[in-house]
């Protein structure tokens, strides 16, 4: 059994590896984690330390064994400055690379400003050609996520944060042109929306900064709570931390959870930040663990040994 190493990967450069989305290159033949490249070792005023990020690149090509910092993605920049990327959400279809990413003008040191979410698309996971800003249901947008749907073509589910903080939905047919569906979570603030398909039914995965709640859906359309995981600090390397915005890949009969840590922090983010934040508050790494069902819920037990083997992807 190959078994994943831990931490799967810490950024080389700020060690502020978050957010993290994982996709195939087809062209390389190896496995991407794209990730938001926070600036964790830089001392900044309150929180601008995760702004003015730009995408990281890991790679690898041994089926997740070993990681590789590969740089950042180059000529995103639409506009002129220093800007902020996070969260990015990648798919392939019909050849074609679709990335959603979230977008804060300049560098801000606290939570204000306007967030969007930018569309590019590209071939080769290198050249991305801007396409639009999304127009979605506020201008506090943030943490795209998009996956087909049964009743036909796709949906992307995002946090608003102008309207409480929930997760909205947007439909489209195309990957271009989006339409606001409305309101799918409500009943608490929550960001970071992941949505895949498991078991026979839909998962919808939400970071909700006290572990990652789960919800289960047969359509897509409609969600019932079902469980909350990474709840508790795990006991491998750098894992001392809850889970935070995940990704999930099916391969086969598992579903593989990358998430990020904060392995030093010992006390919950407080709203109100210092002038400084410490680094041992700041640095993060990026996790991958294993979820189970066991009578209709997901469990995930961060510590359980697991065959972690990616082959290539055929989509």
């Amino acid at each position: 059994m190959k078994t994943a190493p831990h931490p799967l990967y810490r950024d080389p450069i700020y060690d502020g590896a978050a957010d993290p989305t994982i996709i195939w290159n087809h062209a390389e033949e190896t496995w991407w984690i794209l990730y938001t490249n926070r600036r964790a070792n830089v001392d900044c005023r309150g929180v601008a330390w995760v702004h003015g990020t730009d995408i990281g690149i890991a790679s690898s090509a041994d089926g997740g064994q070993s990681w590789r910092y590969r740089g950042i993605l180059p000529g995103l920049e639409f506009e002129r400055g220093r800007n902020t990327f996070w969260a990015p959400e990648v798919i392939r279809h019909a050849g074609l690379y679709h990335m959603y990413i979230s977008y804060v003008p300049g560098v801000p040191h606290d939570w204000s400003g306007p967030r969007r979410i930018i569309h590019y698309t590209s071939q080769n996971l290198w050249d991305w050609q801007f396409n639009a800003t999304l127009p979605l249901s506020s201008d506090r947008v943030i943490d795209a996520c998009v996956q087909a749907i049964p009743s036909g073509g796709w949906r992307m589910w995002y946090k608003d944060e102008t309207n409480g903080s929930h997760i909205y939905a947007a439909d489209s047919d195309d990957l271009y042109h989006w339409r606001v569906s409305g309101a799918v979570l409500t009943d608490h603030a929550q960001e970071g929306p992941n949505v895949f398909y498991w078991h026979d039914c839909y998962w919808l995965i939400t970071d909700a900064w006290a572990g990652i709640e789960v919800y289960r859906s047969v359509d897509a359309e409609h969600w019932s709570y079902n469980n909350t995981i990474l709840t508790s600090p795990g006991m491998r390397n750098d894992d001392g931390w809850l889970g935070q915005h995940a990704d999930v890949l099916v391969q086969d009969e598992y579903a593989y959870i990358f998430y990020f840590t904060h392995p030093q922090r010992r006390e919950p983010a407080q709203e109100t930040v210092p002038d400084v934040q410490p680094y041992a508050h700041r640095r993060t790494s990026l996790q991958v663990a294993v979820l189970d069902e066991e009578g209709g819920q997901i469990i995930c037990d961060r510590d359980r040994p697991f065959n972690f083997n990616l082959h290539p992807s055929a989509e």
